[in-house]
């Protein structure tokens, strides 16, 4: 009896340790781009006579914890920062479509500063970097599909 205790016991513990490390893990994920990091969309906003006229930009982030995204992000194209505000929605875990995952969904959603654009087309890097209620900052730069992807969509 003793030993069955101890390794129930045994077995809670380490359901725990991976619990928590599972969490820590997704909460503390690292990525060497933003679109590894979490799901993006960018696209091109266009006049009836196909002039350029602005960006959008969204992003999905997917965490257990239940830090929230600021209403703010920075675009940096070759080191040129360009300070933008954000709408921010956030739809708790067990609010979402599927609860059991127990994922909160962070969405941010910018318009890109009209004045930015030319940057985005000739930008040999471009960064994003966006914040946490809880002080954690992401800056992560795009990968080279996605950068060329965004050049095409500004071209004029």
């Amino acid at each position: 009896m003793k030993g069955a205790i101890s390794a129930v016991g045994f077995l809670l513990i380490m359901a725990g340790v991976f619990g928590i490390s599972f969490t820590w893990h997704s909460d503390h994920r690292t990525a060497e781009s933003l679109s590894a990091y979490c799901r993006i969309d960018f696209v091109a906003s266009r006049t009836e006579t196909g002039q350029l006229e602005g960006a959008v930009f969204t992003m999905w982030d997917y965490r257990y914890g239940g830090e929230k995204l600021l209403p703010k992000a920075i675009l940096y194209t070759d080191g040129l920062p360009w300070e933008m505000a954000a709408a921010i929605k956030q739809t708790r875990g067990e609010e979402s479509e599927y609860p059991e995952t127990f994922k909160n969904e962070n969405k941010l959603f910018v318009e890109m500063p009209k004045a930015s654009l030319p940057a985005i087309r000739k930008a040999e890097s471009i960064r994003f970097r966006f914040y946490y209620d809880n002080g954690d900052t992401v800056d992560l730069p795009l990968n080279p599909q996605d950068t060329e992807y965004w050049r095409r969509q500004v071209q004029e």
